[in-house]
């Protein structure tokens, strides 16, 4: 599961507005039916808050691949769609493992966790090795720890709000003109997980700005069209 964000109450608000305000995709099969199957279970209310609905199945990287129909027959039983970009190659795979075993009907919640898993296929074996094969393919390519400019205000305020939900991607990944609005649809994400907003005892030092944040990415971001290497 991904861990709650906290965001400054300004932030918050005009995420939340700006969500609000954007029209509802209409979702693909597979998202319907998982929607369908958690309206009907008692923890369907918490499964649905597990992940933002960030990506639709068509979003996904060759959207047309044995991985990506995978993604979307599997992951979408219990919570939304996950980003292969939401962690590094080396993270995908003990996760693969972890979230089939749940599939499986184990995991810390005992009997709760097979009623959870009561209308869940989980894949085979061949399909696992597929599956992981094809979100390692298509991980985070993350910041190196030793940059130098995480040791600056902004990097600092860049390594603690990203970090939060997700491996901390490496600026090349996106051009200067390209981070502000991948930014603003971070800030979305992190309104909708939030749990914490505006008490004053929960705001991290330094604040979590995200005009800094912007600032970071785009010093460092790439200066061409060529993709970031993992």
């Amino acid at each position: 599961m991904t861990r709650p964000c906290r965001l400054l109450p300004g932030i918050a608000a005009v995420a939340i507005a700006a969500i609000a305000a954007a029209p509802a995709p209409a979702d693909t099969p597979e998202i319907a039916k998982a929607k369908y199957l958690w309206s009907r279970s008692p923890h369907g209310k918490m499964l649905e808050r597990i992940l933002p609905p960030s990506i639709e199945p068509a979003e996904l990287p060759e959207p047309r691949s044995e991985g990506a129909r995978l993604a979307a027959r599997y992951c979408v039983q219990c919570h939304y769609l996950p980003n292969p970009q939401m962690h590094t190659a080396a993270k995908w795979k003990p996760i693969v493992d972890r979230m089939v075993w749940r599939m499986r009907g184990h995991g810390n919640l005992g009997e709760v966790m097979k009623e959870m898993m009561v209308d869940v296929k989980a894949p085979t074996e061949a399909e696992v090795i597929s599956l992981a094969r094809y979100l390692e393919q298509h991980g985070q390519a993350e910041l190196d720890p030793t940059h130098p400019g995480l040791k600056s205000e902004a990097g600092q305020i860049y390594s603690i709000a990203c970090s939060q939900c997700h491996a901390l991607p490496d600026p090349r990944r996106h051009t200067a003109l390209e981070w502000p609005r991948v930014v603003n649809r971070m800030k979305g994400h992190m309104a909708w997980t939030n749990t914490i907003i505006g008490a004053r005892e929960s705001r991290t030092i330094p604040e979590l700005k995200t005009a800094e944040i912007v600032r970071f990415l785009q010093r460092y971001a790439r200066p061409d069209g060529k993709a970031v290497t993992k």
